[in-house]
């Protein structure tokens, strides 16, 4: 069969071919892992829906369960820190004024340093054996917790636990990009990023509840050696199960894994491609679609800081019990999560409408901050309400990942991308517990008014980011004509290219 050489948009010879062919290139680096896998394959026949849907399931039923427990297990051990504070972690170590507002932000700086690295390992590093591997040195971080009586050796713990913990959201979105279709990325987000931390965070703390005072160790302590010894184990688990694409996931057959990777080429964002590319890194740095996102992370998340390390410390100061504060905190988990789900359905069923839904979202713990802030502190339950409604902060940002897993490619940019919204996660979650200001307990108005302004600000984002897109969209239909549809069979869309460098390329907006 004849081939097809043509040169890509970085004047590199690339050779396109039918799969189960020669493949012939004068510069492989150009070429994603999965167009190798395909072009050195066993050919075999097209795939058909009914299979498609049997092996959508089959990732389903493997990739979820363990993507979503880490995610979970992660998730709590960054949180349980409001949690030991029922229990006794302030007065037990002697903190006065802001140490504890210090503690909820020494953690995302040590993810802001943690990036740097985590940046270029996600690029060059399979991403299932990166997540464990991090799993496991941030859960014996988490055990360390116990012995420590310092404050500054607090400081420390939870900025190394920040710090290795920066691999952690690439890596989940880095594997969802690699074993879905666009289409597929949003409700599997909601999924992956649900907020069950607050419901096992709430149930450990429960089980703490009923260690009697004689024993050994403080209930926080117990706390801290329950968590981390349970992450230990499940990390270890992670290593050997945990596929780092559909070429090597175990639990395909070889035709599947076939299939399973050829699908993706419809997303033309690449699974896996090695080589370190500097020009990708320019090009992520100067894309106002990636700032926009960054801006973005950075104010949705000043919410996330503050509640995290003082949700169940504002339920305490309503009158409840630690026990029973800590049970009031698991509906944070349930409301955040069926939001996720439910914004994340709609944003993939709404067609390029995701910044439009996740801005509707907003509208929900706008609703909350304010019920808040405006009820009398004597009604306890109107309190309740507008503090569970404060969590629904949650659904905007995980739409917003499915847009940049959406609008991004090339392996180098997809690093980079990635990194610079974790930076964003992490400055908006540094800032956030600073705004709860000890000397205005129980009230905490400046919290308020931040929550309420970082709010709106996301909403107007998230319109920019719409108009971007669309005006982009329309810019390249004038220019290069309608999006033509990947073929099957050939490996176009797995050439390592960026986004901007591919005429077909559209945005999700």
């Amino acid at each position: 069969m004849p081939q097809d050489t043509k040169v890509d948009k970085f004047h590199e010879p690339v050779t396109k071919t039918m799969a189960g062919e020669t493949t012939e290139t004068v510069d492989d680096s150009a070429l994603d892992e999965a167009a190798r896998y395909l072009a050195n394959h066993e050919e075999f026949s097209p795939m058909t829906p009914e299979q498609e849907k049997v092996i959508v399931k089959k990732i389903d039923s493997w990739m979820i369960p363990l993507l979503v427990f880490c995610a979970t297990l992660s998730a709590v051990d960054k949180v349980e820190i409001g949690t030991a504070s029922l229990y006794g972690f302030q007065t037990d170590n002697g903190m006065v004024g802001q140490q504890y507002s210090w503690l909820g932000s020494i953690l995302p700086l040590g993810t802001l340093i943690g990036l740097i690295p985590a940046s270029w390992l996600v690029q060059r590093v399979p991403a299932g054996k990166l997540l464990a591997t991090g799993s496991l040195l941030w859960s014996i971080c988490t055990m360390c917790y116990a012995p420590t009586r310092t404050w500054s050796g607090f400081m420390g713990l939870r900025f190394l636990l920040g710090f290795l913990e920066a691999v952690s959201t690439p890596c989940f979105t880095v594997l969802v990009a690699s074993f879905y279709k666009k289409e597929e990325q949003p409700p599997r987000n909601g999924i992956i990023f649900a907020y069950f931390s607050s419901i096992f965070n709430g149930f450990f703390a429960w089980v703490i509840g009923y260690i009697p005072a004689s024993a050994p160790l403080l209930r926080w302590q117990y706390l801290y050696l329950l968590t981390g010894s349970i992450n230990v184990l499940y990390s270890i688990f992670l290593w050997f199960v945990l596929p780092d694409s559909p070429m090597n996931a175990f639990f395909l057959t070889p035709e599947q894994r076939y299939h399973a990777t050829q699908r993706l080429a419809a997303n033309r964002t690449g699974i896996a491609n090695r080589v370190w590319k500097w020009d990708q890194v320019w090009e992520a740095l100067s894309d106002v679609k990636v700032w926009l996102i960054v801006l973005f992370n950075i104010v949705i998340n000043i919410p996330n800081g503050g509640l995290q390390a003082f949700g169940s410390i504002i339920i305490n100061n309503l009158g409840y019990t630690p026990l029973v504060s800590s049970l009031l905190t698991m509906p944070f988990g349930v409301l955040a999560t069926s939001g996720a789900w439910a914004f994340s359905y709609l944003a993939a069923r709404w067609h390029n409408r995701r910044a439009l839904t996740a801005a509707i979202a907003l509208l929900l713990p706008i609703f909350g901050t304010a019920l808040v802030y405006g009820s009398p502190r004597t009604n306890v339950a109107s309190q309740m309400v507008g503090l569970y409604f404060m969590y629904f902060y949650w659904p905007p940002y995980v739409v917003a990942i499915s847009l940049v897993q959406a609008n991004t490619a090339g392996m180098t940019k997809k690093a980079v991308t990635y990194s610079l919204v974790t930076i964003g996660y992490a400055a908006g979650n540094l800032i956030g517990p600073q705004t709860f200001r000890s000397k205005e307990a129980p009230k905490y108005t400046s919290s308020v008014i931040a929550m309420l302004v970082s709010y709106c600000a996301c909403m107007l984002i998230l319109m920019v980011y719409w108009l971007v897109g669309a005006w982009e969209n329309k810019r390249r239909d004038r220019k290069y004509g309608k999006a033509k549809e990947v073929h099957e069979g050939t490996i176009e869309g797995f050439v390592d290219m960026t986004d901007k460098n591919q005429d077909d390329f559209r945005y999700t907006t």
